[in-house]
């Protein structure tokens, strides 16, 4: 039984690392927080859910959540943090704005959906359930943790190993050197805020699928869990926020299981709150790293 949970986690980790990852990716390189981020990821769903009900495959629908989720977090962007970031004290202001955003957002699914909860239609993944060493996984978890990987493992690739990584550190390590040598600082926050959405859109999908139930207020638990895994992984940290993920999921899980439904929230964040007391700056956070003022 134990095994089985964590195994649950796992999976349900790998989802919130999605989630996270393209959050806390935005503000290692802005040094700003998206309130917005979970309206994006509730739009991923929403897309996926009305492409597959109006006779689309759900790869296609999979497809046009992690474009549109992308698209809308580049709006975001230009709207809601272009100025304020010519400003050099954007902190605050972006927390507004973005804030506003998501309400924005959500207003206009609210409308869309005429607040009812949406789900896919029953055939949309197929019930299949394997058993292995006494485990048993169903086709869409198997799906999910596939997905998740390859999502993150390409997402990594594209940063660490590519020419736009290295412009995407020039640019977070100084913004006015890097344009000395050539980088467009503009085009580097666009495709950053771009992989966030898709991010965040993906794991809009995964979840839409896993608990079918898709509404106009999926996206703001998540970005409270969100908000605590990458302080949990360290500020800025993308292997931080992934570590976080997996351990926040299998937690999460374990409590769901094993404790009262009261309790559950409460344990979780005890266990972050305890772990934060070893390690103040998080799992693999610099000290410099949490504060929002760290990029001039």
């Amino acid at each position: 039984m134990l095994i089985q949970q964590l195994l649950n986690g796992l999976v349900v980790g790998g989802v919130y690392a999605l989630f996270a990852v393209g959050f806390n990716l935005v503000f290692g390189v802005q040094r700003l927080l998206n309130l917005a981020h979970g309206a994006v990821f509730m739009t991923g769903a929403f897309l996926a859910y009305y492409t597959v009900k109006a006779g689309g495959s759900l790869i296609l629908g999979f497809l046009a959540a992690v474009i549109g989720s992308g698209i809308l977090s580049v709006i975001i962007e230009i709207i809601c943090f272009r100025r304020l970031r010519k400003t050099g004290e954007a902190e605050f202001g972006a927390i507004i704005s973005s804030m506003g955003a998501s309400l924005i957002i959500m207003t206009v699914w609210q409308w869309i959906s005429q607040t009812q909860v949406l789900r896919f239609p029953f055939d949309t993944v197929p019930v299949v359930i394997f058993r292995f060493w006494g485990l048993r996984v169903s086709a869409l978890q198997l799906i999910m943790m596939a997905t998740a990987i390859i999502i993150v493992m390409l997402m990594a690739w594209f940063v660490y190993r590519t020419s736009f990584g290295r412009r995407v550190r020039a640019v977070t390590g100084n913004e006015r050197a890097a344009m000395l040598v050539g980088v467009n600082p503009n085009r580097i926050y666009n495709l950053t805020y771009f992989i966030s959405g898709a991010l965040a859109g993906a794991a809009g999908v995964l979840v839409g699928l896993a608990f079918n139930n898709i509404n106009f207020t999926m996206g703001e638990p998540y970005l409270l869990f969100g908000f605590v895994i990458i302080i949990l992984g360290g500020l800025g940290s993308i292997p931080g926020a992934l570590l976080a993920s997996l351990i926040f999921g299998m937690v999460q899980t374990l409590a769901i299981a094993y404790l009262p439904s009261g309790l559950t929230n409460a344990f979780i964040f005890f266990t972050m709150f305890l772990i934060l007391l070893v390690m103040p700056n998080g799992l693999m956070g610099r000290e410099e790293a949490g504060s929002l003022r760290g990029r001039r």
